[in-house]
C-alpha cells in the first residue's frame, strides 16, 4: 500500500493536475497490472489499500477511475509533462 491519500475519483480534469502529478507511480503501476492481465480486486487492495470485500463499489470505481485517468495520461496528458514546466 502506498502512504500518499487517495481521492475516491481520479481527476477529470483536460490538464494534469497536482493529485496526477503526486500519483504518476501509481498510475504506471496501475497501466503495468492491466497490461499484465492483473485482477483489478487485487490491484486495488495493494495499490490503495481498499479491501473490494468490504467495499466493493468504492473499490471498483477508485481503481476504475485512476486506471482511465492513466491511460488518459499516457495518450495524451503526458504532453502536460513537457510543456507545463
Amino acid at each position: 500500500m502506498n502512504d500518499i491519500p487517495f481521492a475516491d475519483q481520479a481527476p477529470d480534469a483536460p490538464e494534469l493536475t497536482d493529485y496526477d502529478r503526486g500519483r504518476m507511480q501509481t498510475y504506471l503501476r496501475l497501466l503495468d497490472a492491466a497490461e499484465d492481465g492483473a485482477d483489478w480486486s487485487d490491484v486495488v487492495q495493494v495499490v490503495f489499500g481498499v479491501d473490494p470485500l468490504v467495499e466493493p463499489g468504492r473499490a471498483r470505481a477508485m481503481h476504475d477511475s485512476h486506471l482511465e485517468r492513466a491511460r488518459w495520461i499516457s495518450a495524451r496528458g503526458y504532453q502536460g509533462l513537457v510543456w507545463d514546466r
